[in-house]
């Protein structure tokens, strides 16, 4: 039963600091652009000027023949 006089001041301690935590993290804008981030995603950022790999990319070194 004594446990209790320590979970409890605990729990609100642990309680402030959350709201403490999230209180900052809106006066630092984390949640500003929202949608920012998940429209970035779906921009297609195909680089016209990359060049193109000559060979295909496989598990086995550049001197070594393909099975087949």
């Amino acid at each position: 039963m004594n446990i209790i006089f320590l979970l409890a001041p605990f729990s609100v301690a642990l309680g402030l600091l959350a709201v403490g935590a999230f209180f900052w993290t809106l006066r630092s804008g984390q949640y500003e652009d929202i949608q920012g981030a998940a429209a970035r995603i779906l921009i297609d950022d195909d680089d016209p000027d990359m060049p193109t790999p000559e060979a295909p990319l496989t598990a086995l070194g550049p001197d070594e023949d393909l099975p087949g």
